[in-house]
């Protein structure tokens, strides 16, 4: 399951030089599920998501190793800087589990 979430409208987000937010994490009981769940994987689909769905710009912003149980991630923290600071028009992730 992909999740994208627009800050934007969809018009909005195909005429805009802002980014758009690929989320990837794994945490180390991840690694255990093998290599569906890995990063590598896991950028691979989102940008492949992104260009098949005409989202501008994808940045790669990504955890690994980390629980989801904390928010307490340098690349999460750094795409909700990213977000607030208005520069991302959509986030795009694998599925809930990783962000």
């Amino acid at each position: 399951m992909i999740i994208a979430c627009c800050i934007l409208s969809e018009s909005e987000v195909k005429m805009t030089d802002k980014i758009t937010a690929l989320y990837c994490r794994l945490s180390q009981e991840d690694k255990l599920d093998g290599e569906s769940n890995s990063i590598t994987n896991q950028k691979a689909i989102l940008q492949k998501f992104a260009e098949d769905n005409g989202f501008p710009n994808p940045t790669f912003y990504v955890d690994d190793g980390v629980s989801g149980t904390t928010w307490d991630r340098d690349g999460f923290k750094a795409m909700m800087s990213d977000i607030e600071d208005g520069k991302v028009a959509t986030v795009i992730t694998k599925d809930f589990s990783r962000s």
